[in-house]
């Protein structure tokens, strides 16, 4: 049993929904029918859906709804944590300095945020840093404020300093428990939305750097066997051909 999963609310069960299909966007008919799995009335389902256009969460077209920008682009974060592209590591680490002069309280907000979305970690106030091993983009959020530079750190158990390596891999163990005896929906569509938020925190490190029987690939072969049962499952519900 994965301890700390909760029935998912109106919001977070459209949410989950939309964050799950490509293109995100689906009528407010079938976001009703995923809230009947949970007891959630269509009302509610309804009064989350025009609260989120509200919010910034969605937008309306033709009677569907659909991920706005921001939450599209947290769509292909999920994407690629589960399949994350990757490069041999030759035992460098990129570090990012913070150079800007004056920043708002919003916009070091906005910095830390898209620093953890790069699997950035802080080794103090205005230094990150991380392995390089990961092929993505720096927004430019983040290169206007930071100088980047590669080095490598003589610390020896730096990696297990910045990330709770433990932590993420009992967490891990327990979802590929869990994902080996789930069986009716409502607790597969909660189990599925938990592993996906926890490839969202996983750093990503090189093999070199993680402890021995590491869980990370089991969990995503694993996830990728119940995913295709849990879509056929979703879709015959949603009625979705």
């Amino acid at each position: 049993m994965v301890s700390g999963l909760r029935p998912l609310t109106a919001r977070s069960a459209v949410l989950s929904t939309l964050l799950g299909v490509h293109p995100p966007r689906l009528p407010a008919r079938t976001l009703v029918r995923v809230g009947e799995l949970f007891g959630i009335a269509e009302g509610t389902i309804r009064v989350a859906l025009s609260r989120m256009v509200s919010a910034g969460d969605l937008t309306q077209v033709n009677g569907d709804y659909q991920l706005t920008r921001r939450l599209r682009d947290r769509q292909a974060r999920q994407d690629h944590s589960r399949s994350p592209s990757t490069r041999p590591w030759g035992g460098d680490w990129e570090i990012a300095v913070v150079t800007a002069a004056r920043r708002s309280p919003a916009e070091r907000t906005a910095f830390r945020t898209a620093m953890t979305e790069l699997r950035l970690a802080e080794l103090r106030e205005g230094t990150w840093l991380r392995p390089t091993n990961l092929v993505r983009e720096r927004p430019a959020l983040v290169t206007e404020q930071c100088t980047f530079l590669t080095g490598r750190p003589e610390t020896p158990g730096l990696a297990e300093s910045l990330w709770d390596l433990p932590g993420w891999a009992a967490r891990a163990r327990e979802l590929v428990a869990a994902l080996d005896v789930a069986a009716d929906l409502p607790s597969t569509f909660i189990l599925a939305a938990a592993v996906l938020r926890h490839f969202l925190a996983d750093p990503l490190l090189p093999e070199e750097l993680l402890p021995a029987d590491w869980p990370g690939q089991r969990l995503r072969i694993r996830y990728e066997e119940f995913d295709d049962r849990f879509q056929k499952m979703l879709r015959a519900h949603l009625e979705i051909e």
